[in-house]
């Protein structure tokens, strides 16, 4: 434990934000699971719901600095190509 008043403080709000972060990226995970399983299941309603959120979870995570904004791009790109390759083979 920080002898040092300031140091104590930083310990207290590191927790806090840790907490914090933890739960903006548990909540994204969540969403990021939820879509690929609606690609998985090849249901178009779904995917046209699931998939959004979970690219509107990641743009928050990553607006709040939980996660870098080069790995939300890649998590971005990973979900929109999945689901266009499963709509596009819906359509042939």
């Amino acid at each position: 434990m920080a002898n040092i008043k300031s140091q104590k403080k930083r310990v207290i709000t590191n927790e806090i934000r840790r907490i914090r972060n933890q739960s903006v990226r548990s909540h994204m995970k969540t969403m990021m699971k939820y879509a690929l399983e609606a690609i998985e299941s090849k249901d178009s309603e779904q995917i046209g719901t699931r998939v959004p959120q979970a690219l509107s979870a990641i743009d928050k995570a990553a607006k709040k600095h939980v996660i870098h904004m080069n790995s939300a791009a890649r998590k971005k790109s990973l979900l929109q190509h999945r689901a266009a390759m499963v709509q596009t083979s819906a359509t042939q």
